[in-house]
């Protein structure tokens, strides 16, 4: 049966107090960007939920000076489709079939470290994707969400698989490596670790890198998000019959 053509972005629920500044984090506004962008353009619907229909974006991620010329004037653009979706219809993952989707996107910032790893609802999804053939993707903080995503075998879908996404090198840089530990929340290397997966990082935190690994679709970082969207729909369309 062939996979629909309609691609799910998961964004993060959890917008904590984070950053030195006292700024929160939440979802990495380019991260869902950048994958709405690519899939749209290929001719999917998509939708756009987070574990409980709430959702924020980090204050950093809102920046000029993080992002392009082209991704701040969609920022400043109100009406622009993403923004439109993004300040009107995010849904509860709760409220969606899982077999509607055919591709499953995880976008990252600190915030999905925080509640991807019991995301229980969008977990659902991802595991409807994955045993229909779909890809599973993720970047950034997004690969958090894989340790409670399960294989018909009962472990998770990236035992055994490689994966990148953000490093702890970089949390040391930002400093905020010590929040984490404070906070509990596990780098997307403890997940690696956790579930049996390799974990490969980037040449340097924000250098692009993205890696297909069967299903699984990966991105390091906020520049890797538009190639890791590409790769996704690789795997789609190789999928698809």
């Amino acid at each position: 049966m062939p996979l629909p053509r309609k691609a799910l972005i998961a964004i993060s629920s959890a917008h904590p107090k984070f950053h030195a500044d006292g700024s929160h984090t939440g979802f990495w506004y380019a991260e869902a960007l950048h994958p709405y962008q690519t899939f749209t353009d290929a001719g999917f619907e998509v939708i756009i939920a987070s574990e409980n229909g709430d959702y924020a974006c980090d204050q950093m991620s809102l920046a000029p000076q993080v992002n392009s010329d082209d991704d701040n004037k969609v920022i400043e653009d109100t009406e622009h489709p993403f923004n439109r979706q993004l300040h009107g219809h995010v849904f509860s993952a709760s409220d969606l079939t899982p077999t509607d989707f055919g591709i499953f996107f995880a976008a990252g910032g600190h915030g999905a470290a925080y509640d991807f790893p019991h995301g229980s609802a969008l977990q659902s999804i991802a595991q409807s994707v994955y045993t229909r053939g779909g890809p599973v993707a993720a970047v950034c903080h997004g690969p958090t969400i894989y340790e409670g995503i399960k294989s018909n075998a009962g472990h998770s879908i990236i035992k055994d698989r490689t994966i990148t996404g953000f490093p702890v090198e970089g949390e040391l840089e930002m400093k905020v490596l010590d929040q984490l530990h404070e906070d509990n929340v596990p780098s997307v290397e403890d997940i690696a670790e956790h579930t049996g997966a390799t974990y490969e990082p980037p040449e340097s935190t924000f250098a692009e890198k993205q890696s297909i690994d069967a299903q699984i679709v990966t991105g390091a970082n906020p520049a890797s998000s538009r190639g890791t969207a590409e790769n996704a729909i690789k795997v789609y369309e190789k999928n698809s019959d």
